[in-house]
């Protein structure tokens, strides 16, 4: 790399030489039933880094990621930063429309796919193609070891990575981020909440296609000297409580849908060993009260909850070790700056509504390919994030809904997020989902969709959780019509998709569905 001041590429960040020389035998990955400490992960940089080059990939060129959490998804991410090119991650559980959509979005020049994912791919013109079978425990031990690549003359607001929303409202939407947006997540969330060392072993449940999961697995540890605990699988509540007995991680990250599997596991009779664990973080979407007072109640832990996008890369407003609220997502994290604004811009009170604004460096370059959504969403510098929030005297924010799911019932805003959580404390109700809807009137109201932990659905515990509701919230908020279903529509990163409910709900009012 050039001896130029100005110069900083993300993957020297975590496996310059120098840093090499302190850490290189240490512990970075644990995958299946292997282990690759730090120099070990960077020859299988070198490595890739070798194999995108001989694809004919320059600087600035997009090279996308279709590969479970592994080992490889780490080295092929920093090797396609180091070389100065643009990684892609691909959420795996994504249709062949929606890859070909993303691999189209994007332009990418080459894609490392799966082998057994290559054939969601579809055509491969004008663009080149590697592939790896993760599964394969030998795979990374019979490589050829490359001579170090010097990593290319980048600067912190080069672009390094491009992730796709998860499509909660969607269709998704690429969002760029520069070499300097991951360090600044570190020093600023990972540094003062999680607090990490080398002697820290972390778990997530969110994937590396996630920001999150990419924070969570790969910026953090890496940065940290610690190590990760990778799993290319999606795992049932019983299968995470015993990779959890198994692998003793020290920090796990989920999210809210997670910790309610693993309560309702534990209910069940399940074993849950959380002995090796000292923090418990959430985020993706808000932690209900409920969870987290369950949670404490039964395992004397507290979830860590907070607040991130893909815009801003991880979470600027946290719940910390010692200061947290149920229902709160907690206080700003130090380097980000957040405020409440009405519709017209003016600042609110003090539990008043308000839309949430943050700005920080580790914000989103702007969407990719979308100047009108990047001038709609980004103002000088502060990021517009499509959540409405109120914050309490003692600087607490609170969710209340996304602005789009929030709506109007008697001129009156009703809060999903308020509603839901007074439905799920109701002993039958394992999760709720509150949308908008009209009555038999042509009114405006809420209409429930539960899932039942326990009980017969019947009509009678629909109205029993009916006056369950009305003995806790005022009348308006009530919910006119509850819809039991077998289990919430959900992105791959456990956000509930309200857009699909309340596009069935429609539908149900229409007489549309049999």
């Amino acid at each position: 790399m050039s001896a130029d001041p100005t110069c900083f590429n993300l993957c020297d960040y975590f496996l310059a030489e120098e840093r090499l020389h302190r850490i290189g035998d240490r512990n970075a990955i644990v995958f299946r039933d292997g282990s690759m400490n730090y120099q070990e992960l960077r020859d299988e940089v070198d490595y890739w880094a070798h194999q995108i080059l001989r694809c004919g990939v320059v600087e600035g060129a997009r090279v996308a990621v279709l590969l479970y959490d592994s080992r490889e998804f780490i080295a092929c991410f920093l090797a396609a930063v180091s070389v100065g090119a643009v990684c892609v991650p691909i959420n795996t559980f994504l249709s062949a429309d929606d890859v070909a959509f993303i691999l189209s979005d994007s332009g990418a020049r080459l894609v490392i796919a799966e082998s057994e994912l290559v054939g969601r791919i579809g055509s491969t013109s004008g663009r080149s193609l590697l592939t790896v079978d993760t599964a394969n425990r030998a795979h990374a031990n019979h490589k050829v070891k490359e001579t170090p690549q010097p990593t290319a003359a980048t600067t912190h607001d080069s672009p390094a990575f491009l992730l796709y929303t998860s499509g909660s409202t969607g269709t998704p939407k690429g969002v760029l981020h520069l070499h300097g947006s991951i360090p600044f997540t570190e020093k600023s969330y990972a540094a003062n909440v999680l607090r990490l060392t080398s002697e820290d072993r972390v778990f997530s449940s969110s994937r590396m296609f996630f920001a999150y999961g990419l924070g969570n697995s790969l910026s953090f540890p890496l940065a940290a000297g610690a190590t990760v605990l990778l799993e290319a699988e999606r795992m049932s509540a019983e299968r995470l409580a015993r990779f959890i007995e198994e692998r003793a991680p020290t920090v796990f990250f989920g999210v809210p849908a997670v910790y309610q599997s693993l309560l309702d596991f534990r209910s069940g009779g399940g074993r849950l060993d959380l002995s090796s664990v000292r923090l418990c973080v959430s985020a993706g979407e808000a932690l209900p009260p409920k969870i987290f007072e369950d949670w404490q109640r039964e395992f004397g832990r507290t979830i860590l909850d907070g607040i991130g996008s893909t815009e801003m890369l991880h979470i600027f407003i946290s719940n910390r070790e010692g200061n947290s609220r149920a229902g709160s997502s907690g206080t700003v994290v130090e380097g980000y700056d957040a405020r409440l604004l009405t519709d017209t811009g003016d600042e609110v009170g003090a539990n008043e509504l308000g839309n949430l604004w943050v700005r920080g460096a580790s914000a989103t370059a702007g969407y990719w390919n979308r100047a009108d959504l990047t001038e709609q969403t980004i103002k000088d510098g502060w990021v517009r994030t499509g959540d409405i929030y109120r914050k309490d005297e003692d600087a607490f924010f609170y969710h209340i809904g996304r602005s789009d799911d929030c709506f109007k019932v008697r001129g009156l805003w009703v809060s999903p997020i308020e509603v839901e959580s007074v439905l799920i404390s109701h002993d039958s109700v394992s999760e709720a989902a509150v949308v908008s809807a009209i009555d038999e009137n042509g009114l405006a109201t809420a209409l429930a969709y539960v899932v039942i932990r326990q009980g017969e659905r019947s009509a009678a515990l629909k109205d029993e959780i009916c006056r369950f509701a009305g003995s806790r919230l005022p009348h308006y908020k009530i919910p006119s019509q509850i819809e039991f279903i077998e289990e919430m529509p959900r992105t791959s990163t456990g956000k509930i998709q309200r857009y699909k409910l309340r596009a069935e709900g429609r539908q149900y009012r229409s007489g549309e569905t049999g």
